[in-house]
């Protein structure tokens, strides 16, 4: 199919009586776009991860000293690449819901506004950072503020949206086949144990963010959601498996702890539900998309256990099975209570059960890189440098402040 035929089907529209306007070829033009990009962005980010490698593999044979300045340009190339990824795939998501008819100024500047607050917030942090520590906190105050404030009124419109009956029409369920006290009860009942993880494992964590935590959780939040439009297998009612697109935000919780992490997750759960929404009730919003990805930010829960301390591969893998297992139970009950129309048995359990199964395969690849990168001298050291010391245990900061600085000894 020609280029010219593509965007006159884009651009050919046809008024209704009500005064609506309709796509004519309704949903080529993204169909298209968004399958040829799929895989144009799956053999970019293939050749670019491995033209890293091996260029990372030469340089720290045959020039050491210029290895952290290599690692430094390749994060910056990757965030890059990501934004990149990031930006064109959610444009073609969101004309994909604009062309179906999903798409309402109800739904639409609420996100909008939500994004904008994210990324202005994040730039202010980082400007202001670089004049004063007051001058920071502040901004970052008021940040959270603000992002609070835009997720309760993007969280009002949707339940509006919800209530009214379109969301399930639109995702061709019936509004008396879901069930809204067994989704109320399973989510919060799952942000509670979440919620009390965090606070029990992400006790000894370093208290609150700073520019560097900032900046790594925006790099890892967009690498993970341009590595999620890279899929191997896409389910038919949402959920896809990628090529290890939790890897990033899991490495962010290792690194920076379990309570940062459960944000990091947070805030791309929000950004998946624009990538793929399938929306159709308020608690089932939550359970498929915040609830479920903040839920790998458990990732991390090993980080500071002493007898993981030699065996990062086996702590890392180990706390991504944990976290994987509250997504999975989030996108369980999900299944069962909010899409039972969907379920090709009579037993919607069992059907929720093996349907959402393809949770344990995406974090099956995930985990085999993730051993594959831990196994790695270079990277621990990267970690063992970057990851936050534990409050609360002196000896263990001492020995990360030790760590740190005999680079810096040799360099002298």
């Amino acid at each position: 199919m020609s280029l010219t035929n593509l965007l006159s089907a884009y651009v050919g529209t046809q008024e209704t009586p009500e005064g609506e306007t309709l796509y004519i070829y309704n949903g080529v033009w993204t169909s298209f776009a968004k399958d040829a990009l799929s895989n144009v962005f799956l053999y970019l980010a293939l050749t670019a991860l491995a033209v890293l490698i091996l260029v990372g593999i030469f340089v720290r044979l045959k020039k050491p000293a210029f290895f952290g300045t290599f690692v430094k340009f390749a994060v910056a190339f990757a965030a890059g690449l990501a934004s990149v990824i990031l930006v064109t795939m959610l444009a073609l998501e969101f004309f994909d819901m604009q062309e179906n008819g999903y798409l309402f100024d109800l739904v639409l500047w609420p996100t909008v506004a939500a994004g904008v607050v994210i990324v202005l917030g994040i730039a202010a942090c980082y400007v202001c950072s670089l004049y004063s520590p007051k001058a920071f906190r502040a901004t970052l105050i008021i940040s959270v503020v603000a992002l609070i404030a835009a997720v309760i009124a993007l969280f009002v419109c949707l339940s509006v949206y919800f209530t009214s009956g379109d969301a399930a029409e639109n995702n061709g369920v019936s509004q008396e086949s879901i069930d809204s006290l067994g989704l109320y009860l399973s989510s919060a009942g799952l942000i509670v144990v979440i919620a009390i993880l965090t606070f029990l494992l992400g006790r000894r964590d370093k208290k609150g963010f700073d520019t560097r935590t900032i900046a790594y959780a925006a790099v890892c939040i967009a690498m993970s959601f341009a590595l999620s439009y890279i899929t191997l297998w896409k389910m038919p009612q949402g959920g896809s498996i990628t090529l290890a697109s939790l890897l990033p935000l899991m490495l962010y919780s290792y690194m920076f702890g379990v309570k940062k992490g459960v944000f990091a997750g947070l805030i791309y759960g929000f950004l998946q539900a624009v990538q793929d929404p399938w929306l159709i009730h308020a608690a089932q919003f939550l359970l498929d998309y915040p609830v479920a990805f903040a839920a790998i930010g458990l990732a991390g829960m090993f980080r500071n256990v002493k007898a993981f301390e030699n065996k990062p591969q086996l702590g890392f893998a180990l706390g991504g099975v944990i976290a994987s297992v509250f997504r999975y139970l989030s996108h369980l009950f999900s299944g069962v209570f909010a899409f039972s129309e969907y379920a090709t048995s009579d037993n919607v359990w069992l059907y929720s059960l093996g349907y959402n199964s393809f949770v344990f395969v995406d974090i099956a690849i995930v985990i085999i890189l993730g051993v594959i990168v831990f196994s790695s001298k270079s990277f621990m050291t990267v970690v063992n440098r970057y990851a936050a010391p534990t409050a609360g245990n002196p000896a263990a900061a001492g020995k990360q402040d030790a760590k740190t600085s005999e680079p810096a000894a040799e360099n002298k």
